[in-house]
């Protein structure tokens, strides 16, 4: 047997019909030459394994046989299978295809597609505290958006719609398209109602009739609470409009000032505080400035350099009332110059072993 068909498409020997044609219709569509990474010759291959297996009396003679005895799996350009009878069906066979299940991708046919507007992306920029707790903006775009003479309809104020002629009320159009594979029944949204079935007696004057227009629109942006510096915000339909269809969307990327007080970690801030070495040594207590206001922290006895000190729920709001912590790192000051009592006050703590 010179080629395993069964392995070609991935199937056991034993396969059914439908199991056959499932199989082919996936690596067919994986494989097609108009494809990013199609394959010719894998694409051959495959539709020759097929043209076998699919036919009752040709599979049993490739089962008995190892090959076939009517052009197909023996002889012939590309071992058996001539890839221009595609049209006619595989091996003289009639195949019926879906075009949108298996080609439609490249050929546009098979099934209509649902219109949508054009995307718009924009940059805000936003303090550390803004970005910390969240903030409302509002932006002013000028975009294609909803007609607000006719809100949309297209037409004129007391005008009522009537049925489209062209589409008969369909909102689609059907077209026959002859493609290398045959003849293939396409469909269309209908250009002239766009999709809607009706068409303005009399159109708007604002928008021509097309429902969407040139619009200048203050659009509100919440930004949640903790968003990071780069990320995007996206506000579906906050895009373009379309005649017939869906506006697209609006991304909204955030540019984050840096804040020399405060380092962000997940939900929690990290803030450094130099404190003297007395303090250090002794404890003291010492009033801070946080996002939340001022704040009296209270230095342990003892505190070492580098130690970070917690104040419970004073970081980045995590959803409803829980928050993350502010760490207060401590960096203790060294005097450089001592006078001569403080000198005579360490050398003395010096001999206590302290």
């Amino acid at each position: 047997m010179s080629k395993d068909y069964y392995k070609v498409l991935g199937v056991e020997k034993g396969a059914t019909k439908s199991e056959i044609k499932k199989a082919f219709h996936k690596l067919a569509h994986k494989y097609h030459p108009d494809k990013a990474g199609g394959d010719e010759e894998r694409f051959k291959e495959i539709g020759e394994a097929y043209s076998v297996l699919s036919d009752d009396k040709k599979r049993a003679e490739y089962d008995a046989y190892g090959r076939t005895f009517n052009g197909a799996g023996g002889g012939g350009p590309a071992g058996g299978f001539d890839f221009s009878n595609f049209a006619q069906g595989f091996g003289g066979q009639q195949v019926e295809f879906d075009l949108g299940d298996i080609f439609g991708d490249i050929f546009g046919g098979g099934r209509s597609q649902e219109r949508r507007g054009r995307d718009i992306s924009i940059d805000i920029e936003l303090t550390f505290k803004e970005a910390v707790f969240g903030v409302k903006r509002k932006v002013l775009l000028t975009k294609v958006g909803t007609c607000d003479e006719c809100d949309g309809t297209g037409a004129k104020k007391g005008s009522e719609l009537v049925t489209c002629s062209t589409c008969n009320g369909q909102g689609k159009v059907h077209e026959a398209k002859q493609t290398m594979f045959g003849t293939f029944a396409t469909t269309r949204v209908c250009e002239t109602c766009h999709g809607k079935g009706k068409v303005p007696k009399e159109k708007c004057k604002k928008c021509d009739g097309v429902g969407v227009t040139r619009i200048e629109e203050e659009v509100p942006i919440a930004v949640p609470a903790g968003i990071n510096n780069g990320e995007m915000v996206r506000l579906t339909g906050g895009g373009e409009a379309v005649p017939g269809g869906t506006p697209g969307d609006l991304y909204v990327k955030v540019h984050v000032e840096n804040d020399k007080r405060f380092i962000k970690q997940g939900y929690d801030l990290i803030m450094p505080l130099s404190i003297k070495l007395t303090d250090a040594l002794l404890g003291n207590s010492q009033k801070i400035e946080t996002l939340d206001g001022e704040l009296t922290l209270k230095i342990p006895q003892g505190v070492s350099f580098g130690e970070k000190l917690r104040i419970k729920g004073k970081g980045v709001p995590k959803g409803g009332s829980s928050r993350g912590d502010l760490y207060v790192k401590i960096d203790i000051q060294v005097p450089s110059k001592l006078s001569r009592n403080a000198k005579k006050a360490i050398e003395t703590l010096r001999d206590e072993g302290i």
